[in-house]
């Protein structure tokens, strides 16, 4: 790799730590959003809404076109970070 070339994949890497860096805060305020739904939950078969996932995801595809965003990409990340949190949700849900 030439040297101009490996500046600039230094910068991009650079701009891709720092839209880590916002996406990590993101993530942090959508986990203590979903701490709050959970609460709501009297039972664990609430943790999955079918239904909803999949609004969720048809959503997702029609705002990735409009963007000119990959649909498989943002389906496969949406996907991933739904199954996340519904493990998360398994794991800290508290019987009342």
């Amino acid at each position: 790799m030439s040297p101009d070339k490996k500046k600039k994949l230094n910068i991009l890497r650079k701009n891709l730590d720092n839209l880590d860096n916002k996406l990590i805060k993101l993530v942090k305020i959508r986990t203590n959003i979903v701490k709050n739904v959970l609460k709501l939950k009297t039972y664990k078969s609430e943790i999955v809404d079918k239904k909803r996932i999949s609004i969720i995801l048809k959503n997702i595809r029609k705002k990735s076109l409009k963007n000119k965003i990959d649909p498989k990409i943002t389906n496969r990340i949406w996907k991933n970070m739904i199954m996340a949190y519904i493990d998360f949700e398994r794991r800290n849900f508290k019987k009342k």
